[in-house]
Parts: C-alpha cells; sequence; structure tokens
C-alpha cells in the first residue's frame, strides 16, 4: 500500500514492512507515473529473489526519481541509482 510522502507498506510471509519515501531532489514536481514506477522497483526486487523490505525501498527510490521531473520517464538510469541495493 502505497501512502504518499508517508511511504508505503508491504505485507508478506506473514511480516509486516513500513518503507519510509524516498527524499526527492529538489522537491515534487510531477507525479505523474510515481505509482508505476513504484511498483516496477517492488516487482524488479521480487523478481530478483530480494527481501519484501529490499523492494520497497527500490519502489520507494524509483517513484522518487519520476517525481523530482515533468514526464512519466526516468531520467537517469535507475539501475545506477539503487547501487548497493542491486549490487
Amino acid at each position: 500500500m502505497t501512502r504518499s510522502a508517508k511511504g508505503s507498506v508491504l505485507v508478506g510471509n506473514g511480516e509486516t514492512h513500513t518503507i519510509d519515501a524516498h527524499p526527492v531532489q529538489g522537491g515534487v514536481v510531477d507525479t505523474t507515473g510515481a505509482g508505476d514506477l513504484y511498483a516496477s522497483g517492488v516487482l524488479y526486487g521480487l523478481s530478483r529473489g530480494f527481501d519484501l523490505a529490499t523492494c520497497g525501498r527500490l519502489g520507494a527510490l524509483a517513484a522518487a526519481e519520476i517525481i523530482s521531473h515533468v514526464g512519466a520517464r526516468p531520467m537517469v538510469p535507475l539501475a545506477g541509482l539503487a547501487g548497493s541495493m542491486i549490487g
């Protein structure tokens, strides 16, 4: 469940993970695509076998990047932003 600036909550395998929103460089500009990018980060993590908390952090990172500018496409490669999370 996404909660805007309050982050998100992921539930699975009998566990609940509360994930903080990732800081947005320069502030929120346009929320178009935020939910889609959040979902893509979570699904990427799940497809790679990451734990649920890491999946949530990847989703938060992707959403933060997309809301920092106008448009629904990332301006920088998300893999580079994720760095050690996916390393």
